[in-house]
């Protein structure tokens, strides 16, 4: 039986989490230019999400890093608008609805926060993650929002926030 445990992210943690992002992109065929597999920030995790109004959460099993995902107010999104970002897992925890707490967890947090809306951007590769985001409520946009400098990305998507 899996022990998940969900906590803030710290300074250690950069390391084990930009394996995890680049390991899935790699996975997946999408470690290419425009995604978050050559972007710097994603070997700085913690010191990106020292930013106000963001968060970042990293999942452990056993002890062991598995995966986060987190909220960040991307630049040139309306101010009630966060993004919910570098949402990975590893293979061996995928399935264990791991990946559906760490969503819970950040759109709690976007709530909190006072953002009304929450933006994703993803790729077709990434195919069971867009099913996930559909059954959490978010929706296909026709074109990105924002200045996330992720042009490899190809798939928006926007989910307006109940209170």
């Amino acid at each position: 039986m899996s022990d998940f445990h969900i906590r803030i992210i710290e300074p250690v943690d950069n390391p084990f989490l930009a394996d995890i992002v680049r390991n899935t992109l790699k996975e997946f065929g999408a470690d290419r230019p425009g995604t978050v597999y050559y972007d710097p920030t994603t070997d700085a995790l913690y010191e990106l999400f020292r930013h106000p109004r963001s968060i970042y959460y990293v999942a452990l099993e056993n002890g062991v890093h598995v995966g986060g995902a987190g909220i960040y107010p991307t630049e040139g999104l309306p101010p009630d608008t966060c993004e919910l970002v570098k949402m990975y897992l590893a293979p061996q925890v995928r399935g264990k609805g791991l990946g559906r707490k760490l969503i819970e967890k950040s759109i709690e947090y976007a709530r909190e926060a006072g953002y009304k809306n929450v933006y994703l951007e993803s790729m077709p590769e990434l195919k069971k993650a867009l099913t996930v985001y559909e059954k959490f409520g978010f929706h296909y946009l026709n074109g990105p929002m924002g200045i996330s400098g992720h042009f490899g990305c190809g798939l928006w998507m926007l989910k307006t926030l109940e209170y």
